[in-house]
């Protein structure tokens, strides 16, 4: 059970738009307090939402061996979403910046430009929304059969790897701040030219890897 959650977890927090706003609140003007924000609202909006779909999965009683059907199709449904986002991203590709016509900046982009902790902690919400991977991770934790203890433990160890893409580079600053702000820069470039197939490439990922998992066990 830990092992299918915190898989599903780690797809999850591969998202590059976490990891280019954390590299623009570590080299902002008060980096320490903007990011503990940014990592507030991210823990905000994935411990409730956890919770949330936890006790709503285990209101229907998904872990029951005679809800196997509604099991794996709801994990064939997350499949099916996550997939056609993928492909929906594939197809859209982002097109060359035209230098006649400026770039119009994104939601993010404007909420990231307001230094005020709301705006810090309203971003680390927004974009810590939930995927159709974070839900899969809590879906294999719920339809166990572990005790509460076990079970609440496995949902801290998602929560935590959800967010990891903000407190782990935030460790690294701590000890190394000159050369974590000079990596997250070069990062944050490389990221900026290759976020979008990255982004494409986890949804067909996760997509798959659920579809294969909901058609193996409905079959």
């Amino acid at each position: 059970m830990l092992a299918t959650a915190a898989g599903f977890a780690v797809l999850s927090a591969l998202s590059p738009v976490a990891v280019l706003v954390g590299a623009v609140y570590l080299g902002s003007n008060s980096p320490h307090r903007t990011t503990l924000i940014y990592l507030a609202g991210a823990l905000t909006t994935t411990v409730i939402m956890g919770i949330v779909v936890l006790i709503a999965l285990k209101a229907g009683h998904l872990s029951l061996p005679s809800r196997s059907q509604p099991r794996y199709g709801l994990r064939l449904g997350l499949g099916v979403v996550a997939l056609a986002g993928g492909l929906y991203m594939t197809r859209r590709k982002p097109g060359k910046p035209d230098p006649a016509k400026p770039k119009k900046p994104s939601l993010v982009d404007r909420m990231m430009s307001r230094p005020e902790p709301l705006f810090a902690f309203a971003t680390g919400a927004f974009v810590f929304f939930p995927s159709a991977a974070f839900v899969a991770a809590v879906q294999a934790i719920a339809t166990s059969k572990a005790s509460d203890l076990a079970i609440a433990l496995a949902l801290l160890t998602v929560i935590v790897i959800d967010v990891v893409l903000i407190w782990l580079p935030f460790l690294f600053y701590l000890a190394a701040p000159d050369f974590t702000t000079r990596t997250l820069k070069r990062f944050n470039a490389w990221l900026r030219a290759h976020g979008h197939a990255i982004a494409a490439g986890a949804l067909l990922v996760v997509g798959g890897l659920l579809i294969l998992n909901g058609i193996t066990g409905l079959t």
